[in-house]
């Protein structure tokens, strides 16, 4: 048996092929996995300050871990932009996104304290705020949905969709970063879910666990490509979604709708709608046959 030496195998793993010239190999730096981790782990304690590691209680120790933010965020985004290859200034560019986001923090911290509310507001099981923080993978999905949706809206490319993927390996909840989430938005237990690109869902909205907001299908352009246009589900406020409903295409969920259980909905609904399975028919089976 030929067995290739270690130099010709590294030699045939960096050839170009014909199908490796589709996915060329970055000539820049890439954002660092790893440093995003400590980046959005900073976050918990800045937007939460108190309940992860430093407690950040006074100005001082905030400011701090603003400096170190600022430090990290800078460099991964600098590191984006030069993968993305858009920008002649990515330096320049990569500070006026961090100043940007930084300044939007209080924000993003309101707007995760209206999610920690709807969620221990939702849940006779939750025994306070301080839990729902600590525990529960609906509020880690949305800090690093937040935090990724303004880095989106900003300008920054690729980091929005590795934060969003990083919450979705931990909660198994798939939110992408271009979805607009509005205020006290709550999902229960969580596992499953998936929130496609162009969704619009309003205020005080709940999800239950593997319900899919995505789309029926996909135009495509002359070489036979996705174009990118609004395709997935408006759902308007104060609507409840339950377990396993599939809500597909660029419909909409009328405000005060319940979506019941394992529903394939297609077409858009009125507010104040109740969609619900027919009536379960219980059949006998003789001798054991069956389904």
């Amino acid at each position: 048996m030929n067995i290739p030496t270690l130099p010709q195998t590294a030699r045939a793993l960096l050839a170009h092929t014909a199908e490796s010239t589709l996915i060329p190999c970055p000539t820049q730096s890439l954002p660092n996995v790893e440093r995003l981790k400590e980046l959005t782990g900073l976050l918990k304690i800045i937007l939460f300050p108190g309940f992860f590691g430093n407690a950040c209680a006074d100005e001082k120790a905030m400011t701090a871990c603003l400096d170190r933010l600022y430090s990290l965020l800078d460099e991964q985004i600098y590191s984006g932009l030069c993968f993305a290859g858009r920008e002649p200034s990515p330096a320049l560019l990569s500070a006026a996104h961090t100043q940007a986001f930084i300044s939007r923090l209080p924000a993003i911290k309101r707007l995760l304290a209206t999610d920690v509310k709807a969620v221990k507001d939702c849940d006779p099981a939750a025994t306070g705020y301080g839990e729902v923080i600590f525990c529960y993978p609906a509020i880690q999905a949305m800090l690093h949905y937040r935090v990724a949706h303004e880095l989106l809206r900003i300008g920054v490319p690729l980091l929005p969709r590795i934060i969003t993927e990083l919450a979705h390996a931990i909660t198994g909840i798939d939110i992408h970063p271009g979805a607009q989430i509005g205020d006290y938005f709550s999902i229960d237990h969580g596992t499953g879910v998936v929130i496609g690109e162009t969704c619009i869902i309003g205020n005080h909205v709940r999800l239950y666990q593997g319900v899919t907001l995505g789309a029926k299908g996909f135009v495509l352009d002359s070489d036979g490509l996705p174009i990118n246009l609004p395709r997935h589900p408006i759902i308007e406020d104060n609507v409840i979604i339950y377990s396993n409903s599939t809500i597909l295409g660029r419909i909409t969920i009328g405000h005060d709708s319940i979506i019941g259980g394992n529903i394939w909905q297609v077409y858009s609904v009125p507010p104040h709608s109740r969609i619900v399975q027919k009536k379960a028919t219980t059949t006998a089976f003789i001798d054991g046959l069956g389904i």
